[in-house]
């Protein structure tokens, strides 16, 4: 049974995108947090993807229950793929049941976002709301990828409000680019793409369906260029000098996880080398934490 809620919070995923809050933090503190700190962000960040993943599935079942229809489930990508993906569709897991699972995981959310810094409660609450307009705009508008970007980003943004309460604008603003660009250009186009069929079916408006695989594969690959290039910038949210060791294993990074597949994707146009740069765009926010965790150890 565990399985089944599990694979409805798509937690292989999860656990890897609880990296990027670590990245941010470590980078805007320049240092680890105290461990009672460390730990209850752990803890929160787990629960608050587990929630927003489910959140994500209870908010757009009937939808699911479309696309898969007569076809079968669509196993998806290495880092989440799995028989039991979509619980609810298959009617594995009841409707009920999902939403039990996302309040107990919610509410963790919030009790622990509170206890580290009111202010990120509202984060909280602006995921949830975020993510239940992009299921709802799946058969309106490809600007939807727009909403995952933010979704995606609310985990990273929240982190820095951790570890520093009044965060600079601007490099906020920065930071929020950076990680729009990773997410649409490394998780959203390519999961469309991957679902490309069964986004047919339903009459989904995505940016491959809507201007086909040329232009999205170009989009992918000035997204995730641009990705890279921005991360050049984000030591200037540290107060740590990171110095040029630290630039280039940040853009070897984004080039072998991101830019590379990326560009296999728009010469080959194929949904397996899209579910190919899903996967390596995965690990692009484990790459950076630990990255950023042996320059922080270093003297």
């Amino acid at each position: 049974m565990l399985n089944r809620f599990l694979a409805l919070s798509r937690t292989t995923h999860g656990i890897l995108d609880v990296a990027m809050p670590g990245f941010t933090a470590l980078l805007w503190l320049g240092a680890f947090p105290e461990w009672q700190v460390l730990l209850l962000s752990l803890l929160t960040a787990f629960a608050g993807y587990t929630a927003i993943y489910a959140l994500n599935d209870l908010v757009a079942i009937k939808t699911d229950r479309e696309k898969f229809a007569g076809e079968g489930i669509n196993q998806g990508y290495s880092v989440e793929a799995s028989a039991m993906r979509y619980p609810l569709a298959q009617n594995i897991l009841s409707a009920k049941q999902g939403w039990a699972w996302f309040a107990f995981w919610y509410a963790l959310t919030l009790i622990g976002a509170y206890l580290l810094n009111p202010a990120i409660v509202f984060i909280v609450f602006a995921a949830a709301a975020l993510e239940v307009v992009y299921c709802r705009l799946l058969k309106v508008t490809y600007w939807r990828t727009l909403v995952s970007g933010l979704v995606k980003s609310c985990g990273p943004v929240a982190a820095v409000f951790v570890v520093q309460p009044n965060p600079s604008l601007p490099l906020l603003l920065l930071m929020l680019t950076w990680l729009m660009l990773w997410e649409i250009g490394g998780q959203n186009i390519p999961a469309d793409w991957n679902d490309v069929e069964e986004d047919k079916r339903v009459g989904a408006k995505t940016i491959p369906l809507t201007f086909g695989p040329q232009k999205a594969g170009l989009l992918v690959v000035i997204t995730l260029s641009l990705t890279t290039l921005v991360s050049l910038l984000l030591p200037l949210m540290s107060p740590k000098a990171l110095g040029w060791p630290y630039l280039v294993a940040s853009g070897l990074a984004g080039l072998y996880l991101l830019v590379l597949p990326g560009i296999q994707l728009y010469q080959k146009r194929e949904s397996r080398q899209a579910g190919r740069l899903f996967d390596h765009a995965s690990y692009y926010p484990l790459a950076q934490l630990t990255i950023m965790t042996i320059f922080v150890l270093l003297p």
